[in-house]
């Protein structure tokens, strides 16, 4: 990230941000971008953990959570994911399918053929889901946050508002705090300078464009073939999900190593940001619970 990128970052970020080591590895016809996080002082007992983003996102989806998991003693590893934050672009495609491959190429670069456990929010759930079926030796086990891909709609359709037309930062700033609250967060009050400010530089950095497989059932289909243990963890009010949230267990299921899913409640899409504190907690008991060998 270029010293302008964090300048526009809050301040929580910035903080957060120079903690961290940055590493690159080879995608497209540039370079994919790693903030890493532990490596020094993690528990080597304890599997790497790889965190993905979400749509319009960056390593920022995860502002609220790092903390949390260096205190457990994980080493983190946080990429902007191929088209995002400050990643290049992926050399085909500008969808999930296209992630899996530069993704793991950066794995190979960073943890040579170790396993890891992959966590996964919204299009990171379906990328994690893809990586997991075609690399089964990559993944310790996979938690998926809030994903889509899984053949269900909401009953009423999300409307997103364009912005990049409009002259002002007020009117644009504007825009994004509605699209906020059509998609990622379930509250108002939820919508902070923080969170406005995340978004904003998220999006601007959004360069894969024309994303429709979040409307398939392509994370289910790959579930099929995820051999890992797998859980999950929704917010009881994901705008993904509204009206559908009984469906999310039985497609989840599909996965032959299912364990469980949490729901957090009061929470939204971008459940991890929204609360904080008791995502932080399921994450840790999912990936405590039978915890596979390094």
């Amino acid at each position: 990230m270029s010293l302008e990128s964090v300048d526009a970052l809050p301040a929580e970020a910035q903080v957060v941000w120079k903690t961290a080591i940055r590493f690159e590895t080879p995608c497209g016809s540039g370079r994919m971008v790693w903030h890493v996080w532990g490596r020094s002082t993690c528990d080597p007992a304890l599997t790497p953990l790889v965190l993905l983003h979400g749509g319009s996102g960056s390593w920022t989806h995860w502002l609220r959570n790092i903390a949390c998991l260096l205190d457990a003693g994980r080493w983190v590893l946080v990429p902007d994911l191929p088209g995002f934050g400050d990643s290049a672009l992926p050399a085909h495609g500008t969808d999930a399918d296209a992630v899996p491959a530069p993704l793991e190429h950066g794995l190979q670069c960073l943890l040579g053929e170790r396993a890891c456990d992959l966590v996964g929010f919204s299009f990171g759930g379906m990328v994690a889901g893809l990586l997991a079926a075609s690399m089964p030796a990559r993944a310790a086990r996979l938690v998926l946050v809030g994903a889509p891909g899984l053949g269900i709609a909401p009953e009423k359709a999300i409307r997103l508002n364009a912005w990049r037309h409009l002259p002002e930062a007020g009117q644009r700033l504007e825009v994004h705090r509605r699209n906020l609250a059509a998609l990622m967060l379930h509250h108002p009050a939820s919508i902070t300078d923080t969170a406005l400010r995340l978004h904003e530089a998220n999006v601007l950095r959004d360069r894969m464009k024309g994303r429709s497989l979040s409307r398939t059932d392509v994370l289910a289909q790959a579930l099929l073939q995820v051999r890992c243990p797998v859980q999950a963890i929704y917010g009881t009010d994901d705008a993904l999900y509204q009206g559908q949230m009984h469906r999310l267990e039985p497609a989840l299921q599909q996965a032959p190593g299912f364990k469980s899913l949490t729901l957090i409640e009061s929470a939204g899409h971008w459940a991890q940001f929204e609360r904080a504190e008791a995502f932080n907690a399921a994450l840790l008991t999912a990936l405590a619970t039978g915890r596979p060998a390094v």
